[in-house]
């Protein structure tokens, strides 16, 4: 990662809520498992994973934290995320709740293979 942006990083990881932090790295190493060579960037305010284009982004809110793979790419796990809130691009999970680290894995894998193997881009 090009220095800039793990200063960009580690400063989103220091300034984001208490409750946020342990979480953050945690989806952090969640996607980082799914992408490993992907180059992670801050794009829009949020830290993302980027290969051809943006293949997922995350954030750290007040109560929750929004992991954003795009809508396509949550479509197939409607079902099993139905006990979260669900946005057009993203899901939320609260802090107060373990995280569904399995299904977060799935979604982005999905998300990687539309990306490397039918050519989705990133539309946000």
């Amino acid at each position: 990662m090009e220095e800039q942006h793990r200063t960009q990083l580690e400063d989103y990881f220091l300034s984001a809520p208490a409750a946020a932090q342990e979480k953050l790295q945690e989806l952090r190493d969640i996607l980082r498992g799914v992408a490993p060579s992907a180059r992670e960037l801050l794009k829009w305010g949020k830290p993302a994973f980027e290969s051809n284009t943006i293949l997922f982004a995350y954030a750290a809110h007040k109560a929750h934290l929004s992991f954003i793979p795009t809508g396509p790419a949550l479509e197939p796990f409607k079902k099993e995320l139905s006990g979260y809130t669900v946005k057009k691009d993203s899901v939320q999970f609260p802090y107060d709740q373990p995280l569904p680290g399995e299904l977060i894995r799935k979604i982005a894998q999905y998300r990687k293979e539309d990306v490397e193997e039918r050519g989705a881009k990133w539309k946000y």
